[in-house]
């Protein structure tokens, strides 16, 4: 879905399309956080166009409708078999290069807490792990190349908006 910077929806496209020519398009971010604090990561699977084999948050995605937040919650239970409570926290738009690609999103990001099994889709993550922001922060600082853009520009304001 194409957005204008206020999220007003402009058009449709195809997802790789919109990649392909940098478009503003919408998107969410899902955080989930366990009992502990820990944060949930997923490392996106081989088979991606883009981003693949990075370490991210729990589940990202493009809405195809308004219902971003249903839409959220199915993807995450996709994803990684998770089915629990989320929020919007913040909304921002980004603009990264990767590869030959631009991610130019209107992000919604949500987050949830959740302390039961993980069962990754392996069509979407190869793997996952529970991670504490000090341990994730310094990992970022040490190997950014591992970690997906979007993840490494709002790890530290999802943080600050949970604690």
């Amino acid at each position: 879905m194409l957005v204008d910077e206020n999220d007003n929806q402009t058009g449709k496209i195809e997802k790789l399309k919109a990649h392909q020519l940098g478009l503003l398009h919408r998107a969410f971010s899902i955080f989930i956080f366990n009992n502990r604090g820990d944060l949930l990561l997923q490392k996106r699977a081989k088979n991606k166009y883009h981003s693949p084999g990075l370490w991210s948050n729990a589940c990202c995605s493009h809405p195809i409708s308004n219902s971003i937040q249903k839409e959220a919650k199915k993807r995450l239970k996709k994803e990684m078999a998770i089915n629990c409570p989320i929020k919007e926290i913040f909304s921002f738009i980004y603009t990264a290069k990767v590869g030959d690609l631009t991610e130019n999103e209107f992000d919604h990001v949500f987050i949830g807490f959740y302390n039961g099994k993980v069962s990754p889709n392996k069509k979407e993550a190869s793997d996952y792990k529970w991670i504490n922001f000090k341990d994730l922060k310094n990992d970022i600082s040490q190997n950014p190349q591992n970690y997906t853009e979007w993840l490494k520009l709002i790890y530290e304001k999802v943080k600050n908006s949970v604690h």
